[in-house]
């Protein structure tokens, strides 16, 4: 008797799967409204001045991430420095971005008020924390910053990085 109960499930299965298998997978369609279409998403700096300017005392150890969309900025920031490396110091703005609609909440990063790139994941929840510990959740912050790189390299120039005087993430 178990034996036929048996037969009859592998039976049923085999025949539900060939349906699903003969009919194709449906996949539910994104919600609407999560990503914008076509152009990318930009951040905009924020009006009001920085609550405070962090500092980790020169070390610069903390790079920006996600600065490939952004070398055309950076090396503009970076101005003519001939063949050699760039070290243009700055001064960064970080704002938490609430609109993104790829990440929850990440950092991005601002030079001369334009968008230079966002904290890596890590460095953003330390940054996050120091907010909370400051009592200025969601306000922006200012720090120390230097455009690098960019030097030539058998005849082409290397990639830009922007390093922020902030505490890195641990």
């Amino acid at each position: 008797m178990a034996d036929a109960i048996l037969l009859i499930i592998m039976a049923l299965s085999l025949v539900a799967l060939y349906l699903l298998l003969k009919s194709g997978f449906k996949v539910a369609p994104p919600p609407s409204g999560t990503k914008p279409a076509g152009a990318s998403y930009l951040p905009t700096l924020p009006g009001a001045a920085p609550a405070q300017h962090w500092s980790d005392g020169g070390r610069l150890q903390t790079e920006v991430m996600a600065e490939s969309r952004y070398q055309g900025t950076v090396r503009q920031l970076a101005g003519e420095h001939g063949e050699q490396n760039a070290n243009v110091p700055a001064q960064a703005i970080l704002a938490v971005d609430e609109h993104n609609p790829y990440e929850d909440k990440p950092v991005a990063v601002f030079i001369s008020g334009q968008m230079v790139g966002y904290l890596s994941p890590r460095d953003t929840v330390a940054f996050h924390k120091q907010q909370a510990r400051q009592e200025i959740t969601g306000q922006a912050v200012s720090c120390d910053a230097a455009i690098r790189g960019g030097g030539l390299w058998q005849g082409k120039r290397l990639s830009y990085a922007v390093w922020l005087d902030i505490e890195p993430g641990k």
